[in-house]
């Protein structure tokens, strides 16, 4: 049996993410409305904003269509646990949000070609961007000797903590694997 073909820019997605399955339909799909609507291609640096309201395999296909990453700062997880995909340019705001329809479970290929308002809720709108990502400090936690992001520290006690270190109750020292949650230090360290 030949091997279906998909348009490339699917197919690109598919070797990101390693498998084909409803959810990398679904973002495919969403990825697709809020780029054509805003009329604007994927993302070079961090012109373009995704706000994500799921951590579903569909996050892996609006990354690669739209180039939104946790890396460059303009790819932002809501945990919300909904099928809703929100884009946005920067600076102005114009957005597109893009909201799976309640019905039932979609084959593959009716998720393909199924009209893009049997699928969605889209919504043209604007709304306040995030701000573009900055490079903070790093500075060494206290207790376990990792570097951390300055923004991402506590003080407890005078010290200044990472969060995991800041959260542990007990002992002053380093921190062991089974005392969690930091990493112990390289061997010879």
């Amino acid at each position: 049996m030949a091997k279906k073909r998909f348009p490339r820019d699917l197919e690109r997605i598919l070797r990101f993410h390693g498998h084909l399955c409803g959810g990398i339909i679904l973002g495919y799909r969403a990825a697709r409305i809020g780029l054509k609507l805003l009329r604007t291609g994927r993302a070079i640096d961090e012109e373009i904003v995704a706000i994500v309201e799921n951590d579903s395999c569909a996050v892996d296909a609006v990354q690669v269509l739209t180039g939104c990453t946790f890396g460059k700062g303009n790819l932002f997880f809501r945990d919300y646990g909904k099928h809703v995909y929100t884009f946005a340019v920067r600076p102005t705001g114009r957005a597109v949000r893009v909201c799976r329809k309640p019905g039932p479970r979609l084959s593959v290929e009716e998720q393909l070609t199924a009209s893009a308002d049997d699928l969605f809720w889209i919504e043209e709108t604007v709304i306040d961007v995030p701000e573009p990502a900055r490079i903070y400090d790093t500075v060494v936690c206290e207790r376990c000797s990792e570097p951390v992001m300055e923004t991402r520290t506590r003080q407890r006690g005078g010290r200044t903590l990472c969060i995991p270190c800041a959260r542990h109750r007990g002992a002053s020292d380093r921190p062991s694997v089974k005392d969690g949650p930091c990493s112990p230090s390289p061997a010879g360290a």
